[in-house]
């Protein structure tokens, strides 16, 4: 291929090519209940029983007969005999949450009687079923609690293990290969002291991995690969049994640059060049049905592809449903510019109830991400936002 982008793919659109080539995993396994949360449910769940199970109070004070309370106010008190049975008059204590004696039909608040010796006074009438929970009234023998595809949280935990279940069936997570490529690169592992000039840290592959991990896939990180086609293609060969792979580095149009033409050689290159700044050099692709994203090796243009794609790719890997991004109104504190033609990604930081645009961002300076709180995505036709305008912000996870 040549050693210019000869296209941008619009952002939106090289998505949802990207996410036509991707096919949704079908694993299962079972895990405990205590490592359910974020995972996504892979069958349905009917209660095989009533909960609760029994008749129970729901408030502390005394199981009586709603009917031997008729009448009773604090001006009119009821007495009625404090006994271990229900019978004609009779009243036993109860706590919130125990089972409701044989012949009792509700319960009268602790608040609303006064005891003197072996006699309740009841200062208020209930009628039946008063603080009483029912058999099933949470969950009723043969519903359907959660449906195959639902994404499970600690609540969803604790309904579960109400129903008995101590394991639950649940999709796999995607292993998602993470492959850092450049010469100048250093493993952060070995290194102990400050790099000679021209040499870096790796800190890219730190990044996608931990972000993989955060969106629902298990992250695979191998070593440094060199600048080197045949390298890069035995490292790419060494991990097709992943479920995604994530080359990072070496995808612009420069003499070492040779993830795109690596890609296109084992299977399929989709695209390569988006209509996002920064993150242009981004290239997607399929190998033998696994997606590749190319992740450019600047850090902000490479977490740019990681949110646009790689963060989606996973989501529609593991069956993970679409949850609705948070998003803040905010007004701006300052200018913002942008190039035409692309989709812009602004970061921002808070400024008391506005946002402001973080000066000096370059796609190469990865604190300027850890400075901000949150980031602008400015359309490809707006030429940018004045101050004091309002905008979506997007807050950085």
């Amino acid at each position: 291929m040549g050693r210019i982008f000869k296209e941008r793919t619009p952002v939106n659109e090289a998505l949802r090519l990207f996410l036509e080539n991707i096919s949704t995993l079908r694993k299962t396994e079972e895990v405990p209940l205590e490592s359910c949360p974020g995972r996504v449910l892979a069958e349905t769940i009917i209660s095989e029983r009533d909960v609760p199970h029994y008749r129970r109070a729901a408030m502390d004070g005394y199981a009586v007969r709603a009917v031997n309370t008729l009448g009773a106010s604090p001006a009119n008190p009821v007495l009625l005999q404090l006994s271990d049975q229900i019978e004609e008059g009779g009243a036993i204590w109860v706590h919130t949450g125990a089972a409701m004696p044989e012949g009792a039909d509700a319960v009268i608040m602790v608040e609303d009687t006064a005891t003197a010796g072996n006699l309740v006074e009841i200062r208020a009438q209930v009628y039946p079923n008063r603080n009483v929970g029912q058999i099933g009234e949470d969950i009723k023998k043969g519903d359907r609690v959660f449906e195959e595809g639902h994404l499970l949280r600690p609540c969803d935990a604790a309904v579960l293990a109400s129903l008995g279940f101590d394991r639950v069936k649940v999709f796999k997570k995607p292993v998602v290969a993470v492959i850092p490529t450049g010469d100048e690169l250093v493993s952060r592992k070995k290194c102990v002291d400050v790099p000679p000039p021209g040499k870096m840290i790796e800190t890219n592959g730190l990044m996608s991995a931990l972000y993989v991990k955060k969106w629902g896939g298990i992250p695979r990180c191998t070593e440094i690969v060199p600048d080197n086609p045949d390298s890069i293609k035995r490292a790419v060969e060494a991990n097709l049994d992943a479920d995604m792979i994530l080359l990072s580095g070496g995808t612009s149009v420069g003499k070492r640059d040779h993830a795109p033409e690596v890609l296109a050689a084992l299977g399929k290159l989709l695209l390569h060049g988006i209509g996002a700044s920064p993150g242009k050099p981004t290239a997607l692709g399929i190998i033998n049905s696994v997606p590749v994203v190319c992740l450019p090796g600047y850090p902000v243009a490479g977490l740019v592809a990681l949110y646009f794609f790689v963060r989606p790719g996973i989501r529609k890997l593991a069956a993970i449903p679409e949850v609705p991004e948070p998003i803040l109104k905010r007004r701006l504190a300052a200018k913002i510019s942008s190039k035409i033609g692309y989709v812009n990604f602004i970061r921002v930081a808070f400024e008391g109830d506005k946002v402001r645009p973080l000066t000096g961002a370059g796609a190469g300076i990865l604190s300027s991400v850890a400075k901000a709180d949150g980031y602008v995505l400015v359309p490809e036709d707006i030429e940018g936002y004045d101050e004091g305008e309002e905008v979506d912000v997007f807050l950085i996870e």
